[in-house]
Formats: structure tokens, sequence, C-alpha cells
């Protein structure tokens, strides 16, 4: 695995779930193949889950990490080419992109779309100009448009808990006191279309994903018809694609509460976290036994570490090419 971007860097996705679950049970089996291996994780917003169980992840594989908030902790960046540079960015991404795969051997980025500009937010400008210049191995820590190692870690936690073969998995929409990306939804609806599960997704008419993300998921405009042997409910906020970035919607019919989680086949209940409790989901429903919100969030880690140990794999293989 060169970088990990989106599901198209997995080679075998359920072969990464079962890495995954494997290191879990034996988180330190590993920590010799990081010796002397330094992970670079710049942030461009705000983080928790994705910056603690990256950098575990990283130190369950004997790694270094250096972690900055980038704009607080460095000079801003500009982003565009051929611009002059009168403004308020004191450094361009070509040198400081460069300067940061100089000190590491991998690096991390998490970045937000501006929910202004379509056309820009889903060119991926941030993410594709570290691609760039870095010169290393890139790992996406959430960017414009995707979430992979959240989705990831969704698939592991659905896999972990799922009581049937092939289970219902809905994904939906839930209200929102402001504008969120589509970045979590985009990558959960691009990783179950990947996965041997049967998707739906749920939300008011006017929040459609982008065809490329929706895929062959089944649409549902009703939450209940979508709620209806469901095995887990993967409830997310998201603002319109068509619409860009507007929100349309505040029903307060499409919180989670007990009454629809009643109609599903006594479903798992899911988000990424953080999550605005008696808006998205009432505290009925993420209090319950059937609550896995901090379980998920606990297997952020073993996601994190089974997507850097392929990468630094392929490193190792590159370097040495004869030992493999």
């Amino acid at each position: 695995m060169q970088n990990f971007t989106s599901v198209k860097d997995a080679y075998n996705i359920q072969n990464l779930v079962n890495e995954a679950l494997l290191m879990k049970k034996t988180p330190y089996a590993d920590k010799h193949i990081g010796k002397n291996r330094t992970l670079g994780l710049l942030f461009f917003n705000s983080s928790l889950r994705t910056r603690l169980s990256t950098q575990k992840a990283a130190q369950n594989l004997g790694m270094e990490v250096m972690i900055m908030n980038v704009g607080a902790d460095s000079w801003q960046l500009e982003m565009s080419e051929g611009v002059i540079m009168n403004g308020d960015k004191a450094e361009h991404i070509s040198e400081a992109a460069a300067v940061v795969g100089s000190y590491c051997d991998i690096v991390g980025v998490r970045s937000f779309p501006g929910l202004v500009d379509r056309e820009l937010d889903y060119s991926e400008q941030v993410l594709n100009q570290f691609l760039k210049y870095t010169g290393r191995p890139l790992i996406s820590l959430e960017s414009a448009t995707r979430h992979p190692l959240q989705s990831l870690t969704d698939l592991i936690t659905i896999n972990e808990y799922k009581t049937v073969a092939r289970p219902k998995v809905v994904l939906t929409w839930a209200p929102h006191v402001k504008a969120l990306p589509q970045c979590v939804p985009n990558s959960f609806s691009e990783w179950m279309n990947h996965a041997d599960v049967d998707f739906t997704i749920a939300h008011p008419k006017g929040y459609e994903l982008a065809p490329e993300f929706a895929g062959n998921a089944k649409i549902c405009y009703d939450p209940k018809e979508a709620y209806e042997g469901a095995d887990f409910i993967y409830a997310k906020n998201w603002s319109s694609y068509q619409d860009y970035g507007k929100i349309l919607s505040s029903d307060p019919a499409w919180m989670v509460d007990a009454a629809k989680m009643s109609l599903t086949n006594n479903a798992k209940f899911m988000h990424c976290l953080p999550v605005r409790r008696n808006l998205v989901v009432a505290d009925e429903v993420i209090d319950s036994p059937n609550s896995i919100v901090i379980q998920q969030a606990g297997n952020r880690v073993w996601a994190a570490q089974a997507v850097l140990k392929e990468m630094i794999l392929t490193l190792m293989r590159t370097e040495s090419p004869y030992l493999f």
C-alpha cells in the first residue's frame, strides 16, 4: 500500500479488516517494523480520535511521531499554483510539503472542505498538493470528500458485531445545527459498496450524495421504512451536495430514537463522534446496550495500525526488494 486516501488504495479490504482485528488481540506483535521510522501528522482542522488513535497506532508499531497544527504551529500555507503571494500566506505548499517529506517516512494530513465551492472541495486540492510535493507515502486523516480511516474502522466494527452473514446496514441522515461536510457519509458509502452488506442510505430529499459515492446503495426517504429489519444504524449529518453546503432540513423526525430503533433487528447504533445528543440521537439510544460508539472509536487504533503496517511493509519492499 503506497498511499491510503480511499478504499481504492486497499488491495483487499477483508484482509485489512482481519489484520486489524488480529492486531487488536496482539497490539505489540509488530513493534519492530516501525523502528527508526517517523510519522508526521499535519492537522488543518481539529481532531480528537484521529489524532490520538493514529499516534497510538504508530507507537504500537515502534514509530516516532511528530504532530503539527498547520497555521497555528506553522506558517499559513498557499495551496494554489502560480499566485503572487502578497496576502496572508507566508509559505507555499511546494516547499513546505517537501520539507516535511524530508523529515518523515510517512505523512498524514487532515483537512476539511470550505463548503462554498463544490468544484474546489471535490478537487481535493490540499490532499493532492501533499501527494504531489512530499515525495513520501501519504495517509489521509480526513479530506474534503473522504475519511477512509473512519470508514475502515466502521467496517471493522460491523465485522466484529454482526450476527448474520450479510447484515443490513443503514446510513441515516440526522439533523444538526451546522452545515457539515459529506466526507464521512461519502467515505462510509464507498466502503459499504465494496463490502458484503445490504446497504441503505436514508435522508430527506435534497440530501443525495454524489453518485460516485452513493453507488449501488438503496436510497430511502422514509426513516421508518429504512430502519425496518436493520442490523446496524449509522447516524451522520451532512449538508446538501446538490445545493452545495446548505442546510435544507432540520426535521426532528430524523433523530435516532428508541421508537425507530424498535423497528430494527435489534440493531447496533453507530456514530463517528463527536455527536450532539438529543439532536442527532436521543440519550435513550446512545446510552443503551445497543450503542457501540465507544467500541467503534476504540477500533480507530487498529484501523490506523493495520494501514500503517501495510505502508511500512511497502516501504521496506521498495528499499530492500531482495528481502521479499
